[in-house]
């Protein structure tokens, strides 16, 4: 069986949406709402320059992995930073979009715990990662319902070190339980990564050498 193209997916939606009169020119009032969960500002970047012109986005900083209280907080002021930088942008007319809105999560680390719980010395990448993944999309999935979104995705699919086939998994089988659209991504793609390490230079965005949780911080040696 041929693995699937969610790039290709992606696209086609976005197509459609186009087709329907649906990307943005700035002050439109017309479009799709997404609700995006965020692992960062950096792997943001390259997302919100991508969808901010076919989507409202509300940005949802939702990651009880994090290793601190202290980084969680440096890395939620991150997006709050960038998102204010885009939407100086778009309502200068530099930046094609919608304006972006932010929305935060719990910081609930003894979820995080408790989802890892047996699985603390799996490597990074397995099956502790699975269950981070299942956790903080569940949480998108249960708020895009609650709000009325048209669909939800996540911008963890943009790491080479995410298993985007899994992400994409989860978020369908969440998809069909909350019954809110799934937006299917491989953000990674189309050298998505890259313009994103280029964005994190460009706004001067803190970058971490891990994922976030403890796990990954000892395995990095930090």
């Amino acid at each position: 069986m041929n693995a699937v193209n969610y790039q290709k997916e992606l696209d086609k939606i976005l197509g459609t949406l186009e087709e329907g009169g649906q990307s943005a020119s700035p002050g439109r009032e017309a479009g799709r709402r997404l609700f995006l969960h965020s692992c960062c500002a950096p792997c943001s970047s390259y997302v919100l320059e991508y969808l901010c012109s076919f989507f409202f986005i509300t940005v949802f900083y939702y990651n009880p992995n994090i290793s601190s209280p202290e980084e969680y907080c440096k890395r939620v002021e991150e997006q709050k930073r960038l998102i204010d930088a885009f939407n100086g942008e778009i309502e200068a007319g530099v930046r094609r979009g919608y304006p972006i809105a932010f929305a935060e999560g719990d910081y609930e680390p003894q979820k995080f715990y408790e989802a890892a719980r047996g699985y603390e010395d799996c490597t990074e990448g397995g099956e502790r990662c699975f269950r981070c993944y299942g956790l903080r999309l569940r949480e998108t999935a249960k708020r895009a319902k609650e709000a009325g979104y048209d669909f939800f995705c996540t911008t963890l699919t943009i790491s080479p070190l995410k298993n985007a086939g899994k992400l994409n998994e989860i978020g369908l089988a969440l998809s069909r339980e909350y019954g809110v659209p799934w937006l299917p991504s491989d953000f990674k793609k189309r050298d998505g990564y890259r313009r994103s390490v280029e964005l994190s230079a460009k706004y001067g965005l803190y970058r971490q050498n891990y994922c976030g949780c403890g796990y990954s911080l000892r395995d990095a040696g930090n």
